[in-house]
């Protein structure tokens, strides 16, 4: 009997999906592309990722499935012959701050056994013990002779330590700092927001958090001035403010309701102890952020920032302690293997070989991944979305498994034209060893490497869904149907607006002295035109960008200093406003419409019909997000949800309010004969006319129509919607008023976007430009770089090989003799549709 050779999917109508039948070759690299919100990742990750791993769960016991989260079943009539499948998303977690690069791609473990095994360690009489089998076999005894070794010089028996001791989340963890490497302080600049302020009107920061409004009050009643300017207090009302001891007043207290508390027993705390026993009690994440802005962070005086106890420093390798190599560069470590190897004693080269080439077969993948300018001891939460998402690439690498359904969402995020080689070459090994691939991309490159592609279209939203063309790279060139193909034969037109012939000699113009690989950099950024900030992933575009000119804009506005690394500073714009493609909201609750300003806008328009006149409803009957308003079987979401035991909990739609989340009694106001359901079921093409004598409606609208969002409806749902349509979703706000004193930055704009997107996208920002912003997108995409003013380019290369601008100017001018990586690439790209 023949085996499989294609995945069959019959029925699918996941998300907009439009009823669709599709066969996945099984074995092979297949691309899906399409536009943003085409149906892209509702057929990868919404059916094959969600089918593949929830079957699979389905073989295990009843009780291991109910401790583990499932998927639920997705909308399909049936899927055949679908392998176990793994999924590698397209935004994954963000590390905790315990997390480096050493512990998350676990090289940090096959390192320590490393140290504990190869080590060279010191007696407690500070002899140097040379490397030996005999610590390895004292490692492998019981009971406390574990470790425990003799020194060769003195005869004294110490412990050596073990793998688990070079441990900083375990027991290698510095006293002091429990591992971070950091210890936090209360900055007592913070306490203050401003001296010029009363107590009264918040001079005091730390009482403005939680529970602790009634502090000025409390100081009033203790004698204390609370409606002079801070700064003409006495010195004793200051110090009684910022270090008065905790005591009980008994007094009138009243509440921000209006009620009155007589003989109400309050605890003064002082500007100190408010923020000190917040940060202890307070257990939400929005808090803690709040209270994390009055504290500094620092490193750590015992450990130095290593997050080892400093004895264990003292072990060598190779001359070199744990810390030492783990700021190396993952470059440079197979290297210093090898150099391990070759000093070690004949007796010790089986283990340590074996101890070496796993360490190696670890890094490997990091390395074919572009990813060798990192360093172990790198902190997991400082690394970018595309360096997560390629180790999370490089661990399924390393365990070599067979017959699975890899499905990965966007893996080419935050990946320079050069690497993106290295990545095809990752993902045919994949293949090779005896997988299936499925992956949704829209670089080029990419898609021209895979052995079929499936393309979904041929619009978004309600207007995409279906199978536009599938065929190898080669027929969908061919085919006049495939909205891809233009970009695989070269007959695109990449320009969507006019660049300009002449950089602005008006700049934001700024100096970085010393911070990570950036060293004496001098920048400047033309007003009012787009600026592309290029290079190498690690050359320190982020560094140079989110982490130094932002902050410097900011504390400009505040009047506060200068981030420590900004040498000069001269900017003619004084607001920045970060934009970036992450989910907008969280819940279902949030929709287009409430997003927006039209919600609120709505319920005003509905609260003044007679028959909501009549019955006394006001502006907030008219939101689901109200008792007044909400369906009472859902409350408001439109969808109950089923605690099936071992089953994954099951999601209907409500069978009172059938998803429309109204009360049916609001639903019996009707303005142009249509309830507020009804309006909120409209798209945007729809309401317009709808909304024609509404000027602050039909303004929201004709913005959002203007941004190529006129396919989705008011009450779509926000966390829903694709990274490009989330972007321009957040951009429609600016749209409106003039943008002249702003800089608004780019951070990987074009993610999730299929070439004809990013079009769309530099027409938005266009439109920016037209209202006088100015304009940073920090990218490695070649279609947004051609459609820049400027470029600056950093490199060449990563970490240390990083960190200087290698090319700035005009991108038409720099392809002339490029002479930097971007600028080759961008030469090659530009030529091919020439």
């Amino acid at each position: 009997m023949a085996l499989p050779s294609q995945i069959e999917v019959r029925g699918a109508k996941v998300h907009n999906l439009k009823n669709i039948d599709v066969n996945i070759p099984l074995h092979k690299f297949v691309a899906i592309s399409g536009l943003s919100g085409s149906g892209k990742s509702s057929l990868a990750m919404g059916i094959l990722y969600e089918e593949g791993s929830r079957r699979y769960l389905d073989a295990l016991s009843t009780y291991m499935r109910r401790r583990i989260k499932q998927g639920a079943q997705a909308d399909v009539t049936s899927v055949k012959h679908i392998p176990s499948a793994l999924a590698l998303r397209q935004r994954p977690s963000v590390p905790n701050e315990r997390a480096t690069v050493g512990t998350t791609t676990e090289t940090f473990n096959v390192l320590r056994l490393i140290f504990s095994r190869l080590g060279s360690p010191v007696c407690p009489n500070g002899h140097r013990v040379a490397p030996s089998l005999a610590i390895a076999e004292a490692m492998s005894k019981p009971g406390e002779e574990m470790g425990r070794i003799t020194c060769q010089t003195c005869g004294v028996k110490f412990y050596v330590p073990s793998a688990e001791e070079f441990a900083f989340n375990s027991d290698g963890a510095c006293t002091e700092c429990g591992g971070t490497g950091k210890v936090r302080q209360l900055d007592e600049n913070k306490l203050i927001a401003d001296e010029n302020l009363s107590i009264e009107d918040g001079a005091v920061a730390s009482w403005s958090l939680p529970g602790r409004n009634f502090m000025p009050s409390v100081a009033q009643h203790a004698g204390v001035r609370i409606n002079v300017p801070f700064k003409d207090l006495t010195k004793k009302e200051k110090d009684f403010v910022l270090n008065g001891p905790e005591k009980k007043y008994k007094m009138d207290f009243l509440s921000g309701t209006g009620r009155v508390f007589h003989d109400f027993n309050a605890l003064y705390e002082n500007a100190h102890q408010a923020v000190l026993r917040s940060a202890k009690s307070s257990k939400s994440e929005r808090a803690q952020k709040r209270i994390a802005e009055f504290f500094t962070y620092s490193t750590c005086p015992v450990c130095h920032g290593t997050r080892l106890r400093p004895e264990l420093l003292k072990q060598l390798v190779n001359g070199k302690n744990i810390d030492e190599v783990e700021h190396m560069q993952l470059g440079d470590l197979p290297a210093w293997s090898k150099e391990v190897l070759a000093k070690l004693p004949e007796e010790m080269h089986q283990m340590a070989s074996s101890l070496i080439k796993e360490f190696i077969n670890n890094l490997q993948p990091l390395l074919d991944l572009g990813l060798d300018y990192l360093a172990m001891a790198r902190a997991g939460n400082t690394l970018s979305t595309g360096e997560l998402q390629r180790i999370q690439l490089a661990r399924t690498l390393r365990t070599e498994t067979t017959g699975v359904l890899y499905v990965l969402d966007e893996p080419s995020i935050g990946l320079h034209p050069a690497n993106v080689d290295g990545l095809i070459k990752v993902l045919r090994k994949l293949v090779a060893q005896g997988n299936s691939l499925v992956v949704v991309d829209h670089n080029v490159d990419i898609i021209k490497a895979a052995d079929e592609i499936i393309e979904i279209g041929p619009g978004s939203g309600d207007q995409g869904g279906q199978i536009l063309a599938q065929g190898t790279p080669q027929e969908l060139e061919n085919n006049k149907k495939s909205l891809i193909a233009p970009y695989l034969n070269g007959t695109a037109d990449l320009m969507a607006r006019k660049t300009t012939d002449k950089i602005n000699p008006d700049q934001i113009k700024f100096e970085v002295e010393h911070y990570f690989n950036l060293h004496d950099i001098k920048a400047g950024i033309p007003i009012n035109q787009i600026t592309a900030v290029t290079g190498f992933s690690g050359a320190g575009k982020t560094s140079l960008i989110l982490d130094s000119l932002v902050p410097a804009i900011e504390a400009q506005a505040k009047g506060e200093k200068l981030p420590k690394q900004i040498k000069k500073f001269v900017s003619p714009v004084h607001n920045v406003v970060s934009v970036d493609a992450t989910p907008i909201g969280k819940s279902t609750r949030s929709t287009v419409a409430t997003y927006t300003s039209i919600m609120d806008n709505l319920r005003k328009l509905f609260a003044r019909q007679p028959l909501a006149k009549e019955k006394h409803y006001t502006p907030s009957y008219f939101s689901y997000n109200n008792k007044e308003g909400a369906c009472p079987t859902c409350g408001g979401t439109g969808i109950v949800t089923l605690d099936i035991q071992f089953l994954p909990d099951m999601q209907q739609t409500c069978p009172n309010c059938h998803g429309e989340r109204y009360n049916p009694r609001i639903q019996q106001v009707k303005w142009h004969e249509m309830s507020i359901v009804d309006m909120l079921n409209l798209d945007i093409n729809e309401a317009l006319p709808v909304f024609k004598k509404v000027p602050k409606i039909e303004r929201e609208l004709k913005l959002l129509k203007e941004v190529g969002l006129d396919y989705l409806h008011l009450g779509e749902s926000t966390p829903t919607l694709s990274g490009g349509e989330a972007q321009r979703l957040k951009l429609v706000t600016h749209l409106s008023h003039k943008q002249d004193d702003t800089l608004f930055v780019f951070d990987e704009p074009t993610i999730g976007l299929h070439p004809l997107d990013v079009k769309v996208l530099v027409t938005v920002m266009q439109k920016l430009l037209d209202q006088g912003a100015t304009i940073i997108t920090i990218t490695h995409d070649l279609n947004l770089i051609v459609n820049s003013d400027y470029i600056l380019d950093l490199g060449p290369r990563g970490g240390k090989a990083g960190g200087r601008i290698v090319a700035e100017g005009m991108p038409r001018e720099l392809v002339k003799n490029p002479d930097s990586l971007t600028t080759q690439y961008l030469a090659d790209y530009w030529k091919q549709f020439e």
